[in-house]
């Protein structure tokens, strides 16, 4: 059993984050954390909810000195008040820099964060984002297999392979239907440079000088 030891105080705009409630609570929920562990029960800790973006990394830091390192989960942060309907957007432009700077999970956000109940396609919207800003950190942290990901990418995109593309994409149905919607023929070409993609220009001229050399 795990123990979610929630912050009531969380931030839930940005003029509040890093106030003094929210420190307080911060230092009450160490001690909560000491007293779960000296009873062999295991804690995660939650953070905020709404932080401007120079806040992000501190408020990491300053959890993981106080909570000794417990696991530290964050609902974005969101970066800024002024977007529902893309708050999944500005939860993951939070959610990267806290990741990078020591969070350990992020709480995903869906477009209808402030508005509404969140419906399938919103949560499937929301958990992709999350999972785009989680990757971009595991990049930054040298997490095993995330840099790995993108060269494998960035290899296929030098081919145009585009099974190998569509396959390693986060969201593999959603690159497909898009492809598919603008690209109906299967052109190598992603067809948003034409006749001038620089890929096929390269691999024309270069590539196959470099193979007769």
């Amino acid at each position: 059993m795990t123990i979610s030891l929630g912050d009531g105080m969380r931030p839930g705009c940005i003029a509040d984050a890093t106030d003094r409630a929210q420190l307080t609570e911060l230092i009450t929920l160490g001690s909560l954390v000491d007293r779960a562990w000296d009873r062999g029960v295991q804690v995660m800790v939650e953070g905020p909810g709404h932080v401007p973006y120079d806040q992000i990394a501190a408020n990491m830091k300053l959890q993981k000195r106080l909570c000794k390192n417990a696991p530290f989960y964050v609902l974005g942060p969101l970066v800024t008040d002024i977007a529902p309907g893309y708050d999944h957007i500005t939860s993951a432009i939070g959610g990267t820099l806290a990741a990078a700077s020591g969070a350990d999970f992020l709480c995903y956000v869906t477009p209808a964060e402030h508005l509404a109940l969140p419906d399938i396609s919103d949560v499937h919207t929301g958990v992709i984002t999350a999972r785009i800003a989680a990757h971009a950190a595991d990049i930054v942290k040298g997490v095993k297999g995330a840099r790995e990901w993108d060269k494998k990418m960035a290899q296929a995109r030098k081919k145009l392979d585009w099974d190998a593309q569509l396959s390693l994409t986060i969201d593999p149905e959603l690159a497909r239907e898009k492809r598919a919607s603008r690209n109906p023929e299967g052109e190598g070409a992603c067809s948003m440079c034409g006749d001038y993609c620089a890929v096929e220009i390269i691999h024309k001229y270069f590539d196959k000088k470099t193979e007769k050399e």
